[in-house]
């Protein structure tokens, strides 16, 4: 599918990061924030702010593959369109796996979606509706506290930067978008080897610049696991949430759920 054109997003410590990636929908990002700014293939910030939370061991849950859970009890979200399968909690611990059709997506001053997301999850789906980008389109910014879903089909770039690309578009367009940037903090990308995965992760970590309202968060976290395909189109795994509010994911609730993103069989 074609390459996503360029989004900007500021970083923290005033400095300016570029942020491309390979999105499964083809539309054009033109109107984004006009920035001179890196591209994201040159090299990352080297702060130790930049360092990724995402979890380093490399346990994972035993249990059942295929399109069984890995963890009893838990509910299997497949995207086979992006040949990913994860699992989430119980209904009972508020997730919700939706149709692994419907779109979840950030549009821009055009109208047309920036970033977009199939084979989706949300964690606390209905509460305070508020968001910090208007621009939500479909199930996008309707109050939840968590979202997980897949996204790619692009060849541009190297792994290591789509990794990285995921996890800074979706913070950025999420958590504020064109019009109310939100500060950026965008790790390296770093090897991740899990379930059949031979990938990379990066982490965004995100400061809201726009709270209408309590009910936006303060901050929130993004993860993503990239993959290539034999044919050399690259796909991801995302989940962005809110941080600072109750109920927020803990980065052990979001370790449990990264590790049971498995590639589909074929």
């Amino acid at each position: 599918m074609p390459h996503k054109k360029t989004l900007f997003a500021t970083v923290a410590l005033g400095m300016t990061l570029t942020l491309t990636g390979c999105n499964d929908d083809g539309s054009s990002a033109d109107d984004a924030a006009e920035s001179k700014a890196p591209s994201a293939a040159s090299s990352a910030p080297s702060q130790d702010a930049t360092k990724p939370s995402a979890p380093a061991s490399s346990s994972a849950p035993s249990g059942a593959t295929g399109d069984q859970p890995m963890v009893a009890g838990w509910q299997t979200q497949t995207r086979g369109e992006h040949h990913f399968r994860y699992d989430v909690p119980a209904e009972s611990k508020k997730w919700k796996v939706l149709d692994q059709d419907l779109a979840v997506s950030y549009t821009g001053k055009d109208g047309k979606p920036i970033v977009v997301m199939t084979g989706v999850s949300h964690y606390r789906e209905g509460g305070c509706a508020s968001t910090p980008n208007p621009k939500a389109f479909g199930q996008a910014g309707k109050g939840q506290l968590g979202t997980v879903g897949t996204t790619g089909g692009g060849k541009d770039g190297t792994l290591q930067e789509n990794a990285r690309n995921w996890a800074g578009n979706w913070g950025f367009t999420a958590y504020g978008g064109e019009d109310n940037k939100p500060k950026m903090e965008v790790g390296q990308a770093r090897p991740w080897k899990r379930n059949g995965i031979d990938g990379y992760t990066a982490t965004a970590k995100v400061t809201v610049t726009n709270r209408p309202s309590p009910c936006v968060p303060p901050t929130a976290i993004v993860h993503s696991i990239a993959q290539k395909l034999p044919d050399g189109t690259m796909h991801g795994w995302v989940i962005y949430a809110d941080q600072g509010v109750p109920n927020a994911l803990t980065s052990a609730e979001i370790e449990k759920i990264m590790n049971t993103v498995r590639p589909t069989e074929g």
